[in-house]
């Protein structure tokens, strides 16, 4: 693995190249681009595809979303969906300058948000020939389901505050410990196992500090990462979901996207047994995604 640096607009964005054994610079290879989850970072899940996807021959490119981990830009914390989807421009741009990499065989895989980052750059961007999501999400869905109107009205009064000097309101991503969320009435599956991925030593990484800046919140309403599939999606997809459902919604956002893309070449599996998180890192989940995942990018790229 070497770590990498690569622009958007005028900051550095921080990255992780995960190389095949035997890597040979003066071959050419096929190179995947793996995005993040909200709140994560580089070396969390998508690292651990990024890996798996190195071992079985690619180039696989991890990076810390702007404003976020080791990544520069300001403010810090900010999750804007725009910005994160032209990071993954970026990362392609970057692939582009180097001469290992077929410029026509490049890839994305997203985990979770990062699904959706992956697939409404997709729509787009077509130097993706290809794109895997695992519990692909479309962020916004969620945060459009609980009470929009109340927080888009609480975020003009927090910008207003900040215009005339107050500090940057940052909240948490999710409660620190399972006590704190249940002390709080919040017991849904999927939370809880996201605290137990990301706030426990199974998953934690000292750059993923679980703080969002709060007047995100608008952007992330407004964004819809499956607007348009149905006309420009058109490149191979393939969808992974886990069937025990949770409330963050991927199963049905991963269906969604599925029924919705242009693609004419377009697989989903369902992991049974497999929770949302199961599939961030736990072996038999993971390995059964990777099952269905490396044989796509084979046939593909």
């Amino acid at each position: 693995m070497q770590k990498v640096e690569f622009k958007n607009r005028n900051w550095n964005v921080a990255g992780h190249l995960h190389l095949p054994e035997n890597f040979d610079d003066a071959q050419k290879y096929p190179a995947i681009v793996c995005v993040h989850p909200g709140s994560s970072v580089k070396e969390q899940t998508a690292g651990l595809y990024a890996n798996q996807l190195a071992k079985n021959g690619f180039i696989a490119l991890t990076f810390d979303a702007s404003f976020q981990g080791e990544s520069g830009g300001e403010p810090r914390f900010l999750e804007d969906p725009a910005t994160r989807v032209e990071d993954i421009r970026c990362a392609i741009d970057f692939l582009t300058t180097l001469t290992f990499i077929d410029h026509d065989r490049i890839g994305a895989l997203g985990v979770c948000a990062g699904g959706g980052y992956a697939a409404n750059a997709s729509i787009s961007e077509k130097r993706i020939k290809a794109i895997a999501t695992v519990v692909g999400s479309n962020p916004s869905r969620a945060f459009r389901e609980a009470n929009p109107m109340e927080v888009l009205k609480a975020v003009a009064q927090q910008r207003t505050a900040e215009a005339n000097g107050n500090e940057s309101l940052i909240n948490n991503w999710i409660p620190d410990s399972a006590d704190e969320a249940k002390q709080g009435g919040l017991e849904e599956m999927d939370l809880l196992e996201a605290i137990d991925y990301y706030r426990t030593p199974r998953g934690q990484h000292p750059n993923s500090c679980n703080k969002l800046l709060f007047t995100s919140m608008s952007n992330l309403i407004m964004f819809d990462a499956f607007h348009l599939a149905e006309y420009f999606l058109t490149q191979p997809l393939l969808v992974i979901v886990g069937d025990k459902v949770g409330g963050f919604g991927s199963y049905r956002d991963g269906f969604d996207l599925y029924n919705k893309a242009a693609s004419t070449d377009k697989k989903i599996h369902v992991v049974k047994g497999a929770s949302h998180y199961d599939l961030y890192d736990r072996p038999e989940a993971t390995r059964e995604a990777l099952e269905h995942i490396v044989p796509f990018f084979n046939e593909h790229l």
